[in-house]
């Protein structure tokens, strides 16, 4: 069987499509990867066929995909939350195709289009996945898998802090304010900057180490908490491990995948004007209380069906 991926050119939203397109491949399908060109290297790296389709960069409209599909002519298509095209493209192809999720279903308002019906992968876990999707859609549960790029990373003898903002919303000033507060805690943190370069955050305390880039995915199983901007990806690799989470939203979704952890007991947050350093001591100060909630949705997500399971029934939804 010929599957052939498709996302939006960004980590958050194509690295969660990568573990089922791996488990396709060692099952014996043919897998391809229609994204942009900023994901190429981390597809290639898992052998994932990456390809950039006519003129698209990070979005994927029909009109990119339609030549592709008639190229590739495969028996199943699985594209992003963020490339809602790429469904309509394989409708007017008449290829069979499923959604798949990058966590909670997309509130109102945040720029872009909820997906609309079809058979969607959802990788979040039913106890903090929205209410009304769980109710209305029709689903095929899929345990989150966090990739990331490979590395190395030894933990520290004292308790772990993983801080990040992710790729796309971090700020100097936020990261800054944050490692003040994280600092007085008698614990080692670790800080990926993202797109904040590291110089522009200038010295910090002993026990803080700054890098660009961390294999995201070992360090938060090393974590004793994880202090990050509510980006979906970080949220489930978090829950995934059992790790509490505090939660310091700037946009997009980051606020809705707040509350929900807050809700769930497995995190705690701060909005943007309450945002100082002493607020973050003493938030992250409590994290140990949501230890438990968080062990049961890590539970509760390693109950899902694996990306194995779920590859193997991948022919039942094809053509």
């Amino acid at each position: 069987m010929r599957v052939l991926f498709a996302g939006l050119a960004s980590p958050g939203h194509t690295y969660p499509l990568i573990p089922l397109a791996i488990a396709a491949r060692e099952a014996g399908h043919e897998v391809h990867f229609a994204a942009g060109e900023h994901v190429h290297a981390a597809l290639l790296r898992s052998g994932l066929r990456p390809f950039r389709p006519a003129d698209s960069f990070y979005e994927i409209y029909a009109e990119d995909l339609e030549p592709e599909l008639a190229r590739l002519r495969p028996d199943l298509v699985v594209h992003g939350w963020g490339v809602p095209e790429a469904a309509a493209a394989a409708r007017r192809a008449g290829i069979p195709a499923l959604w798949h999720g990058f966590g909670r279903m997309l509130p109102e308002g945040i720029g872009f289009d909820r997906p609309g019906g079809g058979v969607h992968l959802d990788i979040c876990p039913p106890s903090l996945q929205d209410k009304d999707f769980l109710a209305t859609a029709e689903r095929i549960a899929l345990r989150p898998v966090p990739y990331s790029e490979p590395g190395r990373f030894e933990r520290p003898t004292r308790p772990l802090i993983y801080l990040t903002l992710g790729t796309a919303f971090g700020t100097a000033e936020v990261l800054t304010t944050a490692i003040r507060g994280l600092a007085a805690l008698d614990a080692d943190i670790m800080v990926a900057t993202g797109s904040v370069r590291p110089e522009d955050l200038g010295a910090v305390p002993d026990n803080v180490t700054v890098r660009a880039w961390v294999p995201q995915a070992d360090v938060v199983a090393h974590a004793d908490a994880v202090v990050h901007h509510g980006g979906s990806g970080t949220t489930l690799g978090a829950l995934a491990e059992g790790v509490p989470q505090l939660v310091l939203p700037q946009g997009a979704d980051q606020f809705a995948n707040a509350e929900a952890l807050v809700a769930a007991g497995a995190g705690l947050h701060l909005l943007p004007g309450e945002l100082s350093a002493d607020a973050v001591t003493e938030q992250a100060r409590k994290l140990p209380s949501c230890r438990d909630a968080a062990g049961a949705l890590a539970a509760e997500i390693a109950a899902m069906p694996s990306p194995d399971e779920v590859a193997r029934e991948l022919p039942k939804h094809a053509k």
